[in-house]
């Protein structure tokens, strides 16, 4: 799983890269900037500035089976090269992994990862108003839990990072689980096989709610793009179209794009339809607003 996910991601990156642009100057990259602590680790995310930046920024989610890996920023150029050529600098985000860190854990990573570049937006030059966050699988699962529980931050903490706002202004989701009640439980066959996936679902069985985004949407919810193959049997299409009723009902701005003979990963054919709307998702809602 977690390593599909990685895929999905990376190819469609080259969906949209031609040979071109490899010949042009390589994107400036800077690694391992830490927006955090945990355990004495640090956490940290890759920064990939385009050429000339917008001020708006994709958080990448590096997460299949909420495992979280660090990997050369430098594989991760194809991925980035479709934003930066809209202007977007694209951050590439990893939490902490399973096995060691459940799901509460790698949510609360992620959030504090939005409050840090809320604080810091100006020191990144970036404009924290017009972040959008981009994950599949998991890390579409992560999206989502961003998207429908955005906070102002807490004004009475004493670090500055948890006063915060930790709000997004866009997500795009490929094949996210949207509740978790039924996997923290009673898992599916499907999940119930993948030994990889009982660390991560280890926690409080009560806490399953506060981490299933369909049960979370509202009117304010960041405007989302949800993706999903009908044929998908690790993470069923019903996921997304539940998520999609939910938006529905609370009048949020959404998107299902329905990949018709895919299952949990996308080929080139899906890739050429999933690239543009995505890309086209993000520039429409991180637009500066005039």
């Amino acid at each position: 799983m977690k390593h599909r996910c990685l895929l999905v991601c990376i190819a469609l990156g080259w969906a949209l890269v031609s040979p071109a642009c490899f010949a042009a100057d390589a994107p400036k990259i800077e690694p391992d900037i830490v927006y955090g602590h945990k355990d004495g680790l640090a956490l940290t995310f890759d920064m990939v500035r385009p050429e000339k930046p917008t001020g708006a920024a994709i958080l990448f989610l590096q997460s299949g089976g909420w495992y979280s890996t660090w990997r050369d920023p430098q594989a991760m150029v194809p991925v980035c090269i479709p934003f930066l050529q809209k202007g977007l600098t694209v951050l590439i985000v990893r939490h902490g992994s399973a096995p060691k860190y459940n799901i509460p854990e790698a949510v609360a990573d992620v959030r504090l990862c939005v409050r840090f570049i809320h604080l810091n937006a100006k020191k990144l030059e970036l404009d924290a108003d017009r972040l959008g966050v981009l994950g599949a699988s998991a890390g579409g699962h992560l999206t989502l839990v961003l998207a429908t529980t955005g906070d102002d931050g807490n004004p009475a903490a004493k670090d500055e990072v948890l006063k915060q706002s930790s709000k997004i202004a866009a997500g795009v989701a490929l094949c996210p689980p949207t509740d978790l009640r039924e996997w923290v439980t009673n898992p599916p066959d499907a999940i119930r096989k993948l030994a990889i996936l009982k660390p991560p679902l280890t926690f409080d069985v009560t806490k399953a709610p506060d981490y299933s985004p369909v049960l979370h949407a509202a009117a304010t919810s960041a405007p989302v793009l949800l993706v999903h193959g009908d044929k998908d049997e690790l993470v069923p299409i019903e996921h997304s179209q539940k998520m999609a009723a939910a938006f529905e009902k609370e009048k949020a701005v959404h998107k299902l794009l329905t990949i018709e003979g895919a299952g949990h990963s996308f080929n080139a054919q899906h890739n050429a339809i999933i690239a543009p709307e995505m890309i086209n998702w993000f520039v429409i809602h991180l637009a500066e607003k005039k």
